[in-house]
């Protein structure tokens, strides 16, 4: 059985959907959890959720996309427990549109949030890791950032330079030996795809060679992975996670 005890993770995003799955894999695992997410009550409730687990979990609201709350937040973080093993990299939004109808704000508050808040908590977090000579990130990418979607080229733009960014960065760290890994899942049951209609979502599930969308378990399970000792010798990768969408 894998075990994270005396660990410390910061995951984005994680006041719902993925994000939360992440976050409770992690803390079942022994592992605190930062929960960090804009919407400071949604973060409270899956930081009770990571202490009924029988560890320590710390909320705060923080965007992502404010180089400046970013700074707070991993201070205070490392005020609390003095260490940062892990990086999860999961906050996210959409913004559909078509691109002639898609407005300004709607490109770059994807781009803020998706790939700057992306750069920003890696910039933060490495920073300590760097000194420590020891540390595991890994960014949420999608299978749109590769194979594109109609009235989503805001967000797979954003998440194609999740993937370039990933590369990158796991070139500079890895003589620090500090990881840097991209999970892409496919479709998954969040309450992004709830809205979805039962049409729109049998239309999708064809496009899925197992016939279904995934969990946010099936994701966090991928993270675990990278995280955990499992995954010591991988770095600069890309996992899709997406029940064989890009099979090729």
């Amino acid at each position: 059985m894998l075990s994270m005890e005396g660990k410390t993770a910061v995951v984005t995003g994680a006041g719902q959907g993925i994000g939360r799955e992440i976050a409770l894999f992690l803390s079942e695992l022994g592992c605190d959890i930062a929960v960090i997410d804009v919407n400071g009550r949604s973060a409270e409730e899956t930081a009770t959720l990571v202490d009924e687990n029988g560890v320590n979990g710390l909320a705060l609201s923080c965007d992502v996309g404010d180089i400046g709350q970013v700074e707070d937040c991993v201070a205070r973080i490392l005020e609390w427990r003095d260490r940062i093993d892990f990086l999860v990299n999961n906050a996210g939004i959409t913004r559909d549109n078509l691109l002639l109808r898609m407005k300004e704000e709607e490109w770059e508050s994807v781009i803020r949030v998706n790939l700057t808040g992306t750069y920003h908590f890696t910039k933060a977090v490495s920073k300590h890791m760097l000194k420590k000579r020891s540390g595991k990130i890994v960014n949420i990418s999608s299978v749109i950032g590769s194979m594109g979607n109609a009235g989503q080229s805001n967000y797979a733009a954003s998440k194609a330079g999740v993937v370039g960014f990933t590369k990158a960065v796991a070139r500079e760290v890895a003589g620090r030996n500090i990881t840097v890994n991209a999970v892409s899942p496919g479709f998954v049951e969040t309450p992004m795809t709830d809205v979805l209609t039962d049409v729109q979502r049998e239309s999708m599930a064809r496009h899925i060679p197992l016939g279904r969308f995934g969990t946010g378990r099936d994701i966090a399970s991928v993270v675990i992975f990278l995280l955990s000792e499992l995954g010591d010798y991988i770095t600069g990768q890309v996992i899709n996670c997406d029940g064989g969408m890009l099979m090729s």
